[in-house]
């Protein structure tokens, strides 16, 4: 008996030892390689490959851009005769741009690692170099319809109704603006102004540009195209800024109207809060008097100029609402969460509203880097959801991200512009 135990202890020992070391190894091999993926040498090559990916998003959106420049003066998806590659490729563009900028905020995020950041910049160049290759031959099939479909003197006319119908629609700014100045403070109204004078001028731009173009086309040894690509650009940067400006308009005089609403709708709030104190712990209940207590002092501060400061005013209140959700945390019901967020979400709204208005002002005047591209569309993105949601709580929740995301694209906006990009 003792002798088969001595076998068995023999053989099974110098085996468990074996297993062991190599279990170890491959143990610290594994530890090794993902500490390796995770180094901050990975992490410097992972943000490059990042980078070069946003910059073939941003030829591609570029390239999108002029696609819909060329398409819009020769009217070619207006009809059915179209080149059949022209909108297949403008669709398949747009997807994967629109795609690209999804995934390249994904891979933007503090959580990604350098493994998921690289695989999906290799994704993005991959599907971007696809849609760039088809924008080309669709470019140079449009060509080719339009030497058999298109005259200059119908591009000519139809941008000339266009920049009547703008001038017809955006009128004189000059009586709206001297309204919001004597009513408001300059920093509310300062981005308004700026977006109808840059309209005004622009609008002036392509009326130069589509008299030279007049003048060309009657010249045959003259190309007027030029000329007329050049009053199209001009003309749809004055549209951009003329809806700008008629929506930071709209948007002051709106919050300049739901002021008093706004202050009373976060007073009953506050009493609200104050009333559930008494479900909590007593140590949590005066750290959420003394929050409320805050709350009220900083909201009382902005009583003093808010008819001078109407959407400045909402902002801060959006911003208070939020902190006294977070100061109350699990201790309202789900009723009473619910009746919090219908009340919060009309001022949140209103807020991130400007936000998106604002970072997209900033967007039309910049050549903005990928993570400023981004990040404004996912804040148009979640304005978008909150308007649609039906759910108040989850409306609000896409609300304050809509604000927090255009904050960013600004930033990031202004900083390209600052640096010349």
């Amino acid at each position: 008996m003792d002798d088969v135990a001595d076998t068995v202890i023999g053989w099974v020992v110098p085996a468990i030892v074996v297993f062991g070391v190599t279990a170890l190894a491959v143990a610290v091999l594994v530890w090794g390689v993902r500490r390796a993926r995770r180094s901050p040498a990975a992490r410097k090559r992972a943000e490059a490959e990042r980078l070069e990916a946003g910059a073939v998003l941003v030829r591609l959106d570029d390239a999108i851009a002029e696609l819909e420049l060329e398409v819009g003066l020769s009217g070619a998806l207006y009809g059915g005769d179209a080149p059949a590659s022209l909108r297949r490729a403008r669709l398949t563009a747009q997807h994967t741009r629109d795609a690209g900028f999804d995934l390249y905020r994904t891979i933007s995020l503090p959580a990604a690692t350098p493994v998921e950041v690289r695989r999906g910049a290799a994704r993005i160049r991959e599907q971007a170099d696809k849609a760039a290759t088809a924008i080309r031959h669709a470019r140079s099939d449009h060509v080719e319809w339009m030497g058999r479909h298109v005259t200059a003197g119908s591009q000519l006319a139809a941008t000339r109704r266009r920049l009547d119908d703008l001038r017809a629609s955006m009128g004189d700014p000059a009586p709206l603006l001297d309204q919001l100045a004597a009513s408001f403070a300059e920093d509310e109204w300062r981005t308004a102004s700026d977006a109808a004078t840059n309209a005004v001028t622009e609008a002036a731009e392509a009326q130069v540009r589509l008299d030279a173009a007049a003048a060309a086309a009657e010249d045959p040894s003259r190309n007027a195209l030029a000329d007329i690509a050049a009053a199209e650009r001009a003309l749809r940067q004055a549209e951009a800024d003329a809806r700008a400006f008629e929506e930071s308009y709209r948007l002051i005089t709106q919050a300049s109207q739901a002021l008093s609403g706004e202050f009373e709708a976060t007073r009953t709030a506050m009493r609200q809060a104050v009333l559930s104190r008494g479900s909590l712990p007593p140590d949590d209940a005066d750290r959420l008097a003394d929050e409320v207590r805050a709350i009220e002092a900083d909201l009382n501060a902005l009583e003093r100029d808010a008819a001078r400061r109407p959407t400045w005013t909402i902002d801060r209140i959006a911003r208070l609402r939020d902190r006294l959700d977070l100061a109350l945390g699990d201790a309202r019901t789900a009723q009473q969460r619910l009746r919090g967020a219908r009340t919060a979400l009309p001022g949140t709204l209103a807020a991130a509203r400007n936000a998106v208005a604002m970072a997209e002002a900033v967007a039309t005047h910049t050549h903005g880097s990928a993570d400023a591209r981004s990040r404004l569309r996912s804040a148009q993105r979640e304005l978008a959801n909150a308007r649609a949601s039906a759910d108040p709580v989850a409306a609000l929740d896409a609300a304050r991200r809509a604000m927090r995301e255009a904050e960013d694209a600004k930033a990031l906006a202004d900083y390209d512009r600052l640096h010349g990009h």
